[in-house]
């Protein structure tokens, strides 16, 4: 199982499933992250959280843990 926190800077991936519960899934779907969206990792932070990703034309910077609840699979 790969996850969001996995994909390295550069690349794509599609997401596959959304781990965790109750408000936090519901949070991070909230943001545009759902099954079947592509993810593009533009960049980390220098100590490496947060993640800055491009979802459905935005640009989102999501914590490595919540990174951690999102498999993905990597497309480039």
């Amino acid at each position: 199982m790969q996850t969001l926190k996995d994909i390295t800077i550069g690349s794509s991936a599609v997401i596959v499933k959304l781990h965790g519960q109750g408000a936090v899934k519901r949070r991070i779907m909230d943001m545009g992250l759902t099954k079947g969206t592509e993810v593009y990792v533009r960049k980390v932070a220098p100590l490496g959280d947060p993640l800055e990703l491009t979802v459905r034309g935005y640009a989102l910077s999501l914590r490595k843990a919540d990174a951690a609840m999102i498999e993905v699979e990597e497309t480039t």
